[in-house]
């Protein structure tokens, strides 16, 4: 006889508009799991460790009448994202008992995964895992592919990130230093702009909240303007940023958390810098980059291992306050990244 367990999860209630409450999402605990693969399946039942908080999950929460290119959440169901577990049992020839792995998973504390070509076994456990819903996981993954193979950067060059604080913006201003790059984030707040300067060695930094005037923020701190954009923001920051660029900019369109929230998106003005300036803007999804992963792994590991990338995470524990967590990302709660540990390992 399989040994049953409660389940605790997140559920989704229903779609919504403007910004998201804890309200939205219900925690509940069902009655039983069974900790044993049904004959005849090939999936593989996780025990989650670590879930990932990530703004892109606000835009999975609003109905779209048109196929997203990420699917909406269904009202009812348990919440999806990225995230770290160990297999408890398994029946796919990929996967074995205590096998440590990442990828989309449920909010819950056990998740029968039945696609489980969304998991990949993790390969360095000498970091800490949870390090895997972040620096070496999906945000590792965007910040590093969106730099490198979407801005094209070169030593000297002048790099601003928007939202720098946040678990890709962090890694894309310590990419850019690797590449002897000039680089200059913005912050919601002091502590996290001396966070920018003094943890993850930016060269200069500003709190976007009290700055009266972005467009003479970015002047001042770039008086020769700006060659790379790494843009998570949008709205008035986008704006400002395109009258800065210099000639033959390049801006990678990560995000756009200013705008997730409104009824109605803030317009952009100054478009036609992209055609005075000849400055290229592409926007990607991390899923484009899937097969630079091995190579992205190996690569960051070993920048973490030998102390040349910093990564600051903000955790909560347990499911019952994965909500305000989620929640939290969109009044700048988290300091670094924000992950939920369900369970240690």
């Amino acid at each position: 006889m399989a040994e049953v367990r409660a389940n605790k999860k997140v559920v989704f209630k229903d779609f919504i508009t403007g910004f998201p409450k804890e309200s939205d999402m219900e925690v509940v605990t069902t009655d039983k799991v069974r900790l044993k693969i049904p004959e005849g399946s090939t999936a593989v039942l996780l025990k989650n460790l670590y879930l990932s908080c990530d703004p892109y999950m606000r835009w999975r929460m609003t109905m779209h009448d048109e196929p997203p290119c990420i699917p909406d959440f269904v009202p009812g169901s348990v919440v999806t994202g990225d995230g770290v577990g160990e297999v408890v049992d398994s029946s796919n020839p990929d996967f074995k008992v205590g096998d440590l792995v990442r990828g989309i998973t449920g909010w819950e504390e056990y998740s029968l995964i039945t696609a489980p070509k969304m998991l990949s076994k993790i390969r360095y456990t000498d970091v800490p895992l949870s390090y895997y819903t972040g620096v070496l996981g999906m945000p590792g993954l965007t910040a590093y592919a969106g730099f490198h193979e979407i801005c094209s950067p070169k030593n000297g060059e002048y790099v601003f990130v928007s939202a720098a604080s946040g678990a890709v913006g962090q890694l894309v201003g310590q990419f850019a230093k690797l590449m002897g790059c000039y680089v200059v984030g913005s912050a919601g707040s002091d502590e996290k702009v001396n966070l920018l300067k003094n943890k993850f060695g930016f060269d200069e930094a500003f709190n976007y909240k009290e700055e009266p005037d972005l467009n003479a923020a970015l002047k001042r701190s770039f008086p020769e303007g700006i060659d790379i954009y790494f843009e998570n923001v949008g709205g008035p920051m986008l704006d400002a940023v395109l009258s800065n660029m210099r000639k033959h900019g390049r801006i990678a369109m990560c995000g756009m958390i200013s705008q997730y929230n409104l009824d109605k998106p803030e317009g952009v003005h100054n478009l036609f810098y992209l055609i005075a300036k000849s400055i290229r803007m592409e926007g990607f999804l991390v899923s484009d980059f899937i097969h630079k992963y091995p190579q992205f792994e190996e690569i960051t590991a070993q920048y973490v291992k030998d102390g040349k990338i910093n990564y600051v995470e903000d955790k909560v524990v347990g499911l019952e306050n994965a909500p305000a967590a989620l929640v939290g990302l969109f009044a700048g709660h988290n300091v670094g990244r924000q992950l939920v540990v369900v369970s240690h390992e």
